[in-house]
């Protein structure tokens, strides 16, 4: 019996130029390492994060991209908004050099610092205006603009649309043509091909993925129903209709996208993609230069301060061992390029002993014999075994991180400090990215779900982080759900997949980012909650893989605590008479060989005593 065969289509060339990630907060439904994967498993020849007016994500997409070798193109997405301040068009910027990246951070900087946090608000005046704060950047150069219709749009609006990004952006503008299987699929395609036609702007194929797989589409309507903090019943039109916002294969691209038209909107895709050549990897942190006097190099005035240090530190001669570590880690510092950061860490703590301000190097740091020749320390080298390997290392490729703790009511003044050295175009704080718990994970999914609020609570007061998911459906038997419902399963299910997921952006609580040049031209700034404070987009832990370094200017009470101490007996009748190597007294000055205090922490005597309270570490004790 003859057969019918199905009509043979190749599989198109495709790279994906509208995808969001979960680092749009509460609309992605996937992590950019998910995102990237699927990508590649597909055949895409690159894929665009586009992340609603930041680039958050990036970092964590490049770290996959490397794994995979795979293209990783950087864009962002935004809602611009007429002279009204009322939402006009959605467009979507690609960097295609270093120096469309810069112009992109700029722009997102901009709309963000323009509004509160977790906001944002671009006109299109400041995408279009001669003149003004944002005049060097109009129309964005270096960056490629996409157009993005609504859908099933009108077809004089998306015409005068078309007509404004033209004249902003020139033959750096398409439009997309995106088909999410609905009612309206065939007239939003020709409506889109005939502005197209009419003002000569190619259309590109875009998939306006929100996340990897179809799966996730109950887990994109949980988002949204947080977003609105109402009950998925309740949201009605606001969720979206169906899980087309899915990655596509690339089979099904090309029976969408048939036609003459369709192909070439297909490849377009890979042209414009081609154009993009800008990665990560090529940005270049730079110190700041203040931190050196004119005329010497960062390692000479290093090498000098250090052994000036140890002069001071060690006044009868400085101990061979010593001297052989200054000196290994010098050539160490030196092989790696660090000392630029050393001598900035310096120049704050420098600051802050000069206003009398406690202040102590902690972690790693203290194996450093450098850090104690400059005082960021107080802790000898030539009392212990010091391990720099701990601290800085040519095997390892992290950069050094050092930790100084100021007197907390007066940390404020080192803060400002650091604001008026650099200016705020210069310096921000690292981000915190504040991820869901299981926990608050299972509040907010419960709370979507339509679930009682107080079983809600019960349940998420019994469960642990590392419960398994026949326990937590234990639990919400006890609160008089059934195991075995289908609620309660979802509920388990969407718990787990929304553990880890990024819910919001936080200021890291002193970890400082300092360039030599404007930092917003290597990563977006925007406002933190505080008042005159202000952070960049990429997670603390996200820095490292970028090899940009930060100063921690940390706050800790017990040395408000010690300050008042030292003051106090400072004041005693006599105390001149004991100390007298200093006219004021210092941490230096307290006697070593206290018997009695260490007997009391022996014995676990230790309440009030900063780091060694805990049961857990009086129980060591």
């Amino acid at each position: 019996m003859a057969t019918s065969a199905l009509p043979s289509i190749g599989l198109p060339d495709y790279a994906e130029l509208h995808c969001i990630s979960n680092f749009t907060f509460l609309t992605g439904a996937s992590h950019p390492k998910e995102l990237v994967e699927r990508a590649k498993q597909y055949g895409y020849q690159a894929l665009a994060l586009t992340d609603e007016c930041s680039v958050a994500g990036t970092a964590r997409a490049l770290v996959a991209a490397k794994e995979q070798d795979f293209k990783l193109i950087i864009g962002s997405r935004f809602a611009v908004r007429n002279a009204q301040g009322e939402p006009w068009l959605r467009l979507v910027l690609l960097a295609q050099n270093i120096e469309g990246y810069g112009n992109l951070s700029e722009v997102i900087t901009h709309a963000r610092l323009a509004a509160p946090k977790g906001e944002y608000r671009l006109l299109a005046d400041d995408l279009a205006a001669p003149k003004g704060e944002l005049a060097h950047l109009r129309g964005v150069p270096d960056c490629l603009a996409i157009l993005l219709p609504d859908y099933d749009a009108d077809p004089q609006q998306l015409r005068m649309q078309a007509l404004w990004c033209q004249r902003v952006f020139g033959d750096r503008l398409s439009i997309a043509l995106e088909l999410p299987l609905r009612h309206a699929d065939d007239r939003h395609r020709g409506t889109v091909a005939a502005v197209s036609e009419q003002i000569d702007v190619p259309m590109v194929a875009t998939g306006g993925v929100q996340m990897h797989t179809r799966q996730r589409k109950p887990l994109h309507d949980v988002l949204t129903a947080i977003r609105l903090s109402k009950p998925i019943a309740e949201c009605g039109l606001e969720l979206s209709p169906s899980a087309e916002q899915a990655m596509r294969t690339r089979m099904q691209l090309a029976f969408l996208y048939q036609g003459e038209r369709g192909k070439r909107a297909l490849h377009r895709s890979v042209e414009l993609a081609g154009l993009c050549q800008f990665s990560l990897d090529e940005i270049e942190y730079e110190y700041p230069s203040e931190v050196v006097p004119e005329g010497m190099t960062p390692a000479e005035y290093l090498l000098a301060e250090v052994y000036a240090g140890a002069k001071r530190r060690y006044p009868q001669g400085t101990p061979e061992k010593v001297l052989k570590q200054i000196s290994m880690e010098l050539d160490l510092i030196s092989d790696l390029g660090y000392e630029p950061f050393f001598l900035t860490v310096y120049d704050v703590v420098k600051f802050a002993r000069s206003k009398d301000i406690l202040c102590q190097g902690r972690g790693s740091a203290a194996n450093s014999a450098v850090c104690y020749c400059l005082g960021i320390t107080e802790v000898d080298p030539d009392s212990g075994n010091a391990l720099f390997a701990r601290f800085l290392s040519r095997a390892r490729s992290e950069p050094p991180d050092i930790d100084v703790d100021f007197e907390h009511q007066r940390r404020e003044e080192v803060i400002q400090y650091i604001y008026e050295k650099y200016g705020v175009t210069r310096t921000a704080l690292a981000a915190a990215l504040i991820t869901y718990r299981t926990r608050s994970a299972l509040r907010d999914v419960g709370r979507a779900l339509g679930i009682d609020l107080g079983i809600i609570e019960q349940v998420a007061k019994g469960q642990a982080w590392w419960d398994s998911r026949k326990e937590f459906a234990e639990r919400a038997g006890q609160q008089g759900l059934d195991p075995a419902s289908p609620l309660v399963q979802r509920w388990a299910e969407l718990v787990g997949e929304l553990r880890g997921f990024p819910r919001h952006l936080s200021q890291h609580v002193g970890g400082f980012v300092i360039a030599q040049h404007k930092l917003s031209r290597l990563v977006p700034i925007e406002n933190a909650a505080m008042e005159n404070r202000r952070v960049i987009q990429w997670d603390k832990d996200d820095l490292e893989s970028l090899r940009l370094l930060k100063v921690d200017v940390l706050a800790l009470g017990m040395l408000t605590a010690i300050r008042r101490t030292l003051d106090m007996v400072d004041a005693l009748p006599g105390r001149r008479a004991y100390y007298k190597a200093a006219d004021k007294l210092a941490m230096q000055d307290l006697p070593e060989g206290d018997e009695e205090t260490y007997d009391m922490i022996c014995r676990a005597e230790t309440i009030g005593v900063f780091q060694i309270e805990s049961r857990a570490q009086q129980s060591m004790l």
